[in-house]
């Protein structure tokens, strides 16, 4: 798989014939999510979603529908990662360098230009660079007070 990202709900997407871009909505599955440490928001995206399967499910204008309104729907991905496979749907998870295919654009007419997935600190983060390194990069933050609250917050949590 090398150094490509998955796919994830708000991906950002495009189509060669549209004018702007739109993000993806995950409509197959409601149990696997990635880069999302409390679970609830970026659920991991698959070649079985298909459909109407974006936020405004419109790229803008279309050129091939001579600059009216695009009504996208997917009919195909291709370039999906096929030894990741969900059990809930069976869907392969997308790469960040899938394509889609709409039946009034063309094949692969649809690409990913972000993935969806952001950078998240926790705790764990944290715990695993040194004070030092956090220090010359953010001199202003304390890290073991960072963790200290941390720490307080999980205890109240129980």
């Amino acid at each position: 798989m090398g150094e490509k990202y998955l796919v994830c709900q708000g991906a950002t997407c495009s189509c060669q014939f549209g004018t702007v871009p739109d993000q993806l909505k995950v409509k197959t599955q409601r149990k696997r999510y990635i880069n999302d440490k409390d679970g609830s928001y970026k659920l991991t995206a698959t070649h079985k979603d298909i459909g109407k399967t974006f936020q405004n499910n419109t790229f803008g204008n279309c050129s091939k529908m001579n600059n009216n309104p695009c009504q996208v729907t997917v009919t195909e991905w291709s370039g999906y990662y096929e030894k990741i496979i969900l059990e809930d749907n069976g869907g392969k998870v997308l790469l960040e360098d899938s394509k889609a295919t709409c039946p009034m654009g063309s094949k692969d007419c649809i690409t990913i230009i972000k993935h969806g997935q952001t950078i998240e600190l926790g705790k764990q983060n944290l715990k695993n660079v040194s004070s030092l390194k956090i220090h010359l990069m953010s001199p202003l933050m304390n890290v073991d007070e960072v963790l200290d609250d941390l720490e307080e917050k999980d205890i109240d949590a129980y």
